[in-house]
């Protein structure tokens, strides 16, 4: 049957509408499974895949025989539910942390457990964005867009996002850099919360100490939370690639993630917020899937309590992905050639490049296909851009494109040569 004769025969809700009919982040994860499936020659560069750097699976690995050596843990693991919010050591052994390295006034009171970090976004989105039960509209301001894709498509009635977008600030010939358009940021009474992600996805930007002070102060001003999305940052996985202050209040709402640390499979997310936030969390939890997977939180436990995490992130995955990170600029500067009109935002943190041809003759979608069609997965950039003001085109939505760093050095180099052929014929057509 098909979709179309299916919703005649069963239309679907407004949730249904939002949720069952494609997203960007959707095609994104299908296109990653499927290529990682096929076992072709795909040049897997589009996706959030982090890398399996050695010594980070060789610890998995112990943890796993540790786990399964220890008398009645594994059969705890697998055959136990756990608190919808989340192990109660875990919790405990991640407040024990804050509290020593940080200084934050934190309990396990503080910690909600989630499928992921998107999960913990849809939950905290709707709960504070939509339509209340006064009818009054609620929104969620994205202070600096682009931003990221899985947030796009979270909203279970209607759209609740409100977008400013970045200042382009070019600082080369070839380089760019994302500005917070702060004289544009002034939440009225129907913003709910502000949200970021930090180092942001999909530019790689990293807000500074003094740009997250000043978003605290607005929303603290407003009486709203500041969420800071946390999955990339400090203090772990930490692929941060300057030195930032983690910060967190009762006033905030901090979101962690054991996935690009090399744990994406276990699927658990942290939030970090003040207790009554996280027992909604845990209700809402309680409610969509009972409990959250055990896994992941039982493997890295130990390293929480010891702080191995933090000397992981620090020794191991920053200097990995700051060394690919480098790599791939370098790659990029050898094979596109200098007269071209692009330009990559400073890589500052995360797994990705992001890279902006201005000007550019075709829509990016179809750069996306054609490169597709060559075995080069990227990710188109205007899956990034939504929450825009009603009216306002922006060209530079569809200039842009994401590709990932984290594939073997010889995929990725492969990859960004035939980005640089694609992008030379496609200029060279309209000349």
């Amino acid at each position: 049957m098909a979709w179309q004769d299916f919703l005649v025969k069963w239309p679907l809700s407004n949730f249904g509408e939002n949720l069952c009919q494609g997203s960007g982040i959707g095609e994104l994860m299908d296109d990653l499974g499927e290529a990682l499936a096929s076992g072709g020659d795909f040049k897997m560069l589009g996706g959030g895949q982090p890398a399996h750097i050695p010594e980070i699976d060789a610890r998995w690995r112990q943890r796993m025989e540790e786990i399964m050596a220890e008398s009645g843990v594994l059969e705890a693991v697998l055959g136990n539910y756990d608190a919808p919010s989340g192990s109660e050591s875990f919790r405990q052994a991640l407040a024990r942390l804050f509290r020593q390295e940080f200084g934050w006034q934190v309990t396990a009171e503080n910690f909600a457990i989630t499928m992921g970090g998107q999960t913990a976004f849809f939950f905290l989105f709707n709960a504070l964005a939509g339509r209340g039960a006064d009818g009054s509209r609620k929104k969620i301001m994205l202070p600096l867009l682009p931003e990221y894709i899985g947030y796009s498509a979270q909203s279970v009635g209607e759209e609740f996002f409100e977008a400013i977008p970045a200042i382009i600030d070019k600082t080369g010939p070839h380089s760019f850099k994302y500005r917070v358009d702060f004289d544009a940021i002034d939440p009225g009474e129907d913003i709910a919360a502000i949200c970021v992600s930090r180092p942001t996805n999909p530019s790689g930007n990293v807000l500074t100490n003094q740009e997250i002070e000043r978003l605290r102060k607005i929303a603290r001003e407003r009486g709203i939370p500041l969420m800071i999305d946390n999955a990339y940052g400090a203090p772990f996985p930490g692929i941060i690639f300057s030195e930032v202050t983690p910060v967190w209040d009762e006033e905030m709402i901090l979101t962690l993630s054991l996935s690009k640390i090399g744990l994406p499979g276990t699927r658990t997310g942290i939030v970090v917020a003040a207790p009554e936030i996280c027992r909604a969390v845990s209700s809402m939890t309680s409610i969509v899937g009972l409990a959250n997977s055990n896994i992941g939180q039982e493997i890295i436990r130990p390293l929480v309590e010891s702080g191995e995490v933090l000397k992981l992130s620090a020794e191991v995955v920053r200097p990995f992905y700051e060394k690919r990170s480098q790599l791939a600029q370098a790659w990029v500067k050898q094979y596109f050639d200098e007269d071209l009109p692009y330009f990559v935002h400073h890589s500052e943190g995360a797994l990705f490049l992001w890279i902006w041809f201005e000007g550019l003759p075709i829509p990016v979608k179809e750069l996306y296909q054609r490169l597709k069609s060559r075995g080069v997965l990227i990710v188109p950039g205007d899956y990034f851009f939504f929450g825009l003001p009603e009216g306002i085109d922006w060209p530079h939505a569809r200039e842009c494109i994401r590709m990932s760093y984290t594939m073997d050095t010889e995929t990725v180099k492969a990859g960004i040569k035939i980005i640089a052929e694609e992008i030379r014929a496609i200029y060279a057509s309209v000349r």
